[in-house]
């Protein structure tokens, strides 16, 4: 494993106390080099992360236990692993969590399952996203599988019909592909508003996921999940501190500043 520096790891022997986090990963690429894109990591990261985390002796249910789980149900530390989009590099991103007994929610564009992504072009990896076949050994491997709706559209731009029709087609497509009831959503883009809240609920859904930071259950609704995103950048230090602070804002600077607030308000 990766070496952690004795300030991060110092600081990571009090994570868990506030409660479970949910990690967003998006691509895994192939081998040691850092990708492009933010939102991908190398495999080498992926296994440096994973590892910690059975290490330092994380949980990782899916989302839909940890939302039907009471609160109180999460003592220790817990850390929900989830994928958006569902591009084809996932599946040895999966092989990695199979090999150690780990689990994770995907959350899949239901219109490009088995296709290159319809949406914009941002620097996203080339290739397409998993197949039906692919979905459906996952999710008997014990893995979740959920709704990023059917065209990964900004959902606070549609109207109310189109909106449930994302909501609703999306979900139904994906359980007539497993044959499996799917509970879980993620707003594409992080983009949700109240309204967008309600309809994912009056779609059937149990739970969803914003990109808002923070401790997975701090707002009090299912429907307001919080993630950390694991960027390209990310370390194994790095990584230890968002889990303790459940926060982006560990750079070192911003160590220290919470240090001198800290050290003000003692």
């Amino acid at each position: 494993m990766t070496m952690i520096d004795p300030i991060s790891r110092a600081l990571h022997r009090q994570a868990g106390q506030h409660g479970p986090v949910i990690l967003m990963y998006h691509a895994v690429t192939a081998g040691q080099t850092t990708p492009v894109w933010p939102w991908a990591v190398s495999m080498q990261q992926f296994r440096d992360q994973l590892d910690f985390l059975a290490t330092e002796g994380y949980q990782t249910p899916t989302m839909a236990e940890l939302a039907a789980a009471p609160t109180k149900t999460w003592q220790g530390r817990t850390a929900v692993i989830t994928f958006d989009d569902g591009y084809v590099d996932n599946l040895a991103a999966c092989e990695e969590l199979q090999k150690r007994g780990m689990r994770a929610t995907w959350f899949i564009v239901s219109g490009s399952i088995g296709q290159p992504p319809r949406w914009p072009e941002d620097g996203r990896p080339a290739g397409r996203l998993l197949n039906a076949d692919e979905l459906r050994e996952m999710r008997e491997n014990g893995m979740e599988v959920g709704s990023h709706t059917v065209s990964h559209t900004r959902m606070t731009g549609l109207d109310d019909m189109n909106l449930m029709r994302e909501l609703a087609h999306s979900k139904v497509t994906l359980e007539d592909l497993l044959g499996n009831p799917v509970d879980s959503f993620a707003y594409p883009y992080g983009d949700w508003d109240a309204r967008c809240a309600e309809a994912v609920q009056q779609a059937g859904y149990s739970a969803a996921c914003t990109t808002r930071t923070g401790w997975a259950l701090r707002d009090n609704t299912p429907y307001q999940l919080r993630r950390l995103t694991v960027f390209n950048t990310d370390t194994t230090s790095s990584f230890a501190r968002k889990l303790y602070f459940g926060s982006h804002d560990v750079r070192w600077r911003d160590i220290a500043r919470y240090a001198l607030r800290r050290f003000r308000n003692a």
